[in-house]
């Protein structure tokens, strides 16, 4: 699967909210993008409050939208994989989807390398969030394998992953289970503020999200 499928098949906001989420993933690249604000100037318009929601899509949106987009699928937004640099997986969960992505480069200044996203099965649905956000977790190192392996890396999730990699109590449970199948992978798990997972949070939530799972790579375990 393309690295950037995730990114370059997504749909066009419909609503307020669909086009802030989609400006926070943007924004999130903005120093790489010159002329960031022009360039997303009519999509940050349909955002003010005089505007209808949902919002009125015209052409001006959709060029705006569109070349967001290619910023984010091509340099020096993306970036190529340096195997002598340390990886950074972010991922996060929300109610329809698991969402992550693998970046490199300085604190601070770390760009992607390759966008991953996919709709939740309909049991994964009923799961709890904790039992969600550690299924991202496990998604994304299982989807990510072929840069992790034999390497140290670096994790970074919200406090609900954190808490139960850090305290495995029940020996019998799908969490437990999921966790004893990390120990190939070597990394360091940090903490992420909520606000500023913007671009995990974005691939976990895209609007009508398609299932963008790499052959061999769905998720299975025992229920």
């Amino acid at each position: 699967m393309d690295k950037v499928e995730a990114i370059r098949s997504c749909p066009r906001p419909r609503t307020k909210k669909e086009v802030r989420s989609f400006l926070g993933l943007a924004g999130w690249y903005r120093r790489f993008v010159p002329q960031f604000a022009t360039i997303a100037a009519p999509l940050t318009a349909l955002t003010m409050k005089d505007q209808r929601n949902p919002v009125v899509w015209n052409e001006d949106c959709e060029t705006a939208f569109q070349a967001l987009k290619s910023c984010l699928c091509s340099s020096p937004v993306l970036r190529s994989p340096d195997f002598e640099q340390r990886f950074l997986v972010q991922t996060d969960a929300s109610a329809v989807g698991l969402g992550a992505v693998l970046a490199q480069g300085d604190p601070g200044e770390e760009r992607p390398v390759r966008y991953l996203s996919r709709k939740l099965l309909p049991r994964e649905t009923r799961y709890s969030t904790v039992e969600k956000e550690g299924l991202a977790i496990k998604w994304a190192l299982e989807s990510l394998r072929y840069y992790l392996l034999g390497r140290e890396f670096n994790l970074e999730t919200d406090h609900r992953a954190l808490t139960w990699m850090n305290s495995m109590k029940d020996h019998n449970s799908r969490l437990t289970r999921w966790y004893l199948s990390l120990p190939p992978f070597q990394f360091q798990i940090r903490h992420r503020a909520e606000k500023t997972n913007v671009v995990a949070d974005y691939l976990s939530r895209l609007p009508h999200i398609v299932n963008l799972e790499e052959e061999g790579d769905n998720v299975t375990e025992r229920h």
